[in-house]
């Protein structure tokens, strides 16, 4: 809103994951970056992260380019009413003018529960701890991670009168959902379950070998990184399985490529053990695809009512699951896929842009 002077009120927004743009919290960045740029505003928007990976906007918005010395000696953010830090675990911007409203993202606190050593545990709660302990509100990317931090709150000490709220990640969906490929796969035309996301323990993908074992799919995984134990333990059963022609992995493809990948598929699976929202689900629904989902953390917020769940990921359980989903998904394809869609559009950039700028009037009024 605009002050006394006329002046419009500057808003700082920390979107340095842009330095990875292939991942999650880089995605929400976008979408943030381009909800805002649709909306019409009585804020001046900066944002701090790699130019060259700053979407082209129709707005004229302030960057302020990443460089990595910036760690230690922090740009001057006198002139901002407010900084949104986009992650709990950002480097960047610990310090609060006085006078200035903070707020922090907080994707999750998964190094709580993923078997994470004692002093990585430290070391990421001390980080947190200097991104949440001076924000004026802390925003949950779902109602499990708002859960998980409420419960876990006595580890960090926190503003008085602080807002805790949840505002869902929002996606920038393509236009169309049908893409042609500069690739010929080999398996374009079998029957494909698709897997998107980083290949490491808590995203569970070596069950899915387990899986099509016993049925007669291929695995398409699309990873950005990888931890290279679970990558070894992930190869070494594929050989064991005998699966190296029903197993496909492909590496920063291209978001082109992706919807391809989507639009093909015969479903995606997401059997993950720790997530704290849960994007290529969201993605799998607005292609109509069915979806199957751990029933761990988020992922029942996200696939709701529609998706299909393991309860356990033994071979025989997610063999009757699978065959049961496909089979419902199939009695009334072109219903199911529609309502697919429509919940995944629930989850938009529109939404979540417009809940953020809520949330920063309300801090600044």
């Amino acid at each position: 809103m605009k002050s006394l002077t006329g002046m419009k009120k500057k808003i700082l927004i920390d979107a340095e994951r842009l330095k990875y743009p292939k991942s999650g919290i880089a995605n929400v960045c976008v979408s943030l970056i381009k909800g805002l740029d649709e909306k019409p505003s009585d804020f001046e928007y900066t944002f701090y992260g790699p130019k060259k990976n700053i979407p082209q906007t129709k707005k004229n918005f302030n960057i302020i380019n990443w460089k990595f010395w910036q760690k230690k000696f922090s740009i001057n953010t006198q002139s901002f009413s407010l900084i949104h830090t986009a992650h709990q675990l950002s480097k960047y911007f610990h310090i609060v003018k006085k006078g200035q409203k903070k707020v922090v993202t907080l994707h999750d606190l998964n190094f709580l529960h993923d078997g994470s050593s004692e002093q990585k545990v430290k070391k990421y709660t001390k980080l947190v701890q200097k991104n949440i302990g001076n924000a004026d509100a802390i925003v949950c990317i779902s109602e499990f991670v708002k859960e998980d931090f409420l419960k876990n709150r006595k580890l960090f000490t926190l503003k008085n009168n602080v807002k805790v709220k949840v505002i869902y990640n929002g996606l920038v969906f393509p236009v169309t959902t049908e893409f042609t490929s500069e690739h010929t796969y080999g398996f374009i035309g079998k029957k494909y379950i698709l897997n998107i996301g980083v290949l490491f323990p808590k995203k569970n993908q070596e069950v899915l070998l387990d899986l099509i074992s016993k049925n007669d799919r291929h695995l398409v995984l699309v990873t950005s990184s990888a931890k290279s134990a679970y990558k070894e333990r992930f190869l070494e059963k594929i050989k064991i399985l005998g699966l190296e022609g029903k197993v496909h992995i492909l590496e920063n493809i291209n978001n082109n490529e992706k919807y391809f990948l989507l639009q093909h598929c015969e479903s995606y699976c997401h059997p993950s053990l720790a997530e704290g929202f849960g994007i290529p689900p969201v993605e799998a629904m607005y292609f109509g695809k069915p979806v199957f989902l751990s029933k761990l953390t988020s992922l029942p917020e996200i696939g709701g009512d529609l998706a299909f769940y393991f309860d356990d990921f033994s071979v025989e359980h997610m063999q009757q699951v699978y065959a049961y989903g496909m089979q419902t998904y199939g009695s009334r394809t072109t219903e199911y896929a529609l309502q697919l869609k429509q919940r995944a559009i629930k989850f938009g950039y529109l939404e979540m842009a417009g809940a953020y700028e809520k949330l920063y009037s309300e801090l600044l009024n």
